[in-house]
């Protein structure tokens, strides 16, 4: 059977999850999970750990009201997060299309090897465990072209991998996710593919009982990146662009706080994304270019709204043509109307767009380069 060293984690997270390794410690129970034998594929649970003391109680009011305006990203900055501390990132696709060449580089810059991807920035982290469950030679190899110049001595520091299956059902073994990133000493976990830590994820319970071994990563203070899959097509064969579109459980989604999907066809060189969940504001939809020779990946589209202002001149941008833009469509519905208007009114906010109501009902509200706005 194939050995699989893991490089010691750091001390202070050797112990298992909920028993503490300051002076004094208690020494942890003997039914802890002991991983001495544990290998991809072994199906014989151990016993569950003993609950040693009731979780940690917040106080209401801070729990409320200590807020920030916008939520902490992982990646992202300012209103436009797409992974949010303490909120799992789903990036769904079909096959070939990218997304483990978007988590490679999403590794890579939390392992503080690139400071952005797609352009917006990552925070470093500490060490990554990624579950290569899902075809892990193809992973290898898709990994090889954007590591390969690295220095490997900093990679077997701060990455870890675990190849094939998990050690058990991560919808049965609710602690093993979490387990397995103290184990390796991660503060971030990356799941290659869902469909491999967990068997049945369609079933209602085999999604919740995965959301909770999600969630309790979450708690633990890892952060959570998934790589999914969706149905085949959208409704009549169009494009999958609602959350209905991503395979299995409502669980699986419900308990992400983003969820990011990719479409094209196998091996596309450019590709759709839409952010189908928000922590905050909508990122994008824009198109993907992969530079597969190189591992990386760029975005070639996205809707200038301050050009549409330009070339707009004395009549400036409506909402309506700016939804047509952003959306790349002319059936324009309220909701996109209003993400639009939103975009438009942040641009208004930072005094980059100025807003001029209509002076007659009927008329749109029109938008102008702050500097070009009719007086």
């Amino acid at each position: 059977m194939t050995s699989y060293a893991v490089p010691p984690p750091p001390a202070h997270v050797r112990a298992p999850l909920g028993h503490s390794t300051g002076a004094g410690a208690p020494a942890p129970p003997d039914d802890r999970i002991d991983w001495s034998d544990v290998q991809p594929g072994d199906t014989a649970a151990p016993a569950a750990p003993a609950a040693d003391a009731l979780p940690s109680f917040k106080a209401g009011g801070a729990f409320f009201q200590d807020v920030p305006e916008t939520p902490p990203a992982v990646w992202g900055s300012g209103g436009d997060v797409l992974w949010a501390e303490g909120e799992a990132l789903l990036v769904a696709a079909p096959q070939g299309v990218g997304k483990t060449t978007v988590a490679h580089q999403l590794i890579r810059a939390r392992l503080g090897l690139q400071g952005d991807v797609l352009g917006f920035p990552v925070v470093p982290g500490r060490r990554v465990l990624l579950l290569a469950m899902d075809r892990p030679s193809q992973t290898r190899r898709a990994g090889h072209r954007i590591f390969a110049g690295d220095d490997p001595d900093y990679l077997n520091e701060h990455l870890v991998v675990w190849e094939g299956p998990p050690p058990f059902d991560l919808a049965q073994r609710t602690d093993i996710l979490a387990a397995m990133c103290e184990r390796a000493g991660a503060d971030t976990v990356v799941l290659d593919s869902l469909k491999d830590a967990a068997v049945g994820l369609s079933d209602d319970v085999v999604g919740a009982g995965y959301n909770r071994a999600r969630q309790k990563a979450l708690a633990a203070g890892v952060q959570v990146l998934e790589l999914h899959h969706l149905v085949k097509r959208g409704a009549n064969g169009a494009a999958p662009n609602t959350m209905a579109d991503i395979y299995g459980s409502v669980w699986i989604t419900s308990g992400a706080g983003s969820v990011v999907l990719l479409w094209g066809e196998a091996g596309d060189p450019v590709v759709s994304f839409r952010h189908l969940k928000q922590p905050m504001d909508e990122v994008g939809p824009f198109q993907l270019v992969h530079d597969h020779p190189t591992g990386t990946t760029r975005v070639r589209h996205s809707a200038d709204l301050l050009e549409l202002a330009r070339l707009g001149g004395v009549h400036g941008v409506t909402a309506v043509a700016a939804a047509e833009a952003i959306f790349e469509t002319k059936k324009v519905t309220p909701a996109l109307k209003m993400k639009a208007r939103r975009r438009l009114d942040k641009l208004v906010s930072s005094g980059q767009l100025t807003r001029v109501e209509p002076d007659s009902p009927g008329n749109p509200t029109r938008y102008y380069l702050a500097q070009a706005a009719p007086s």
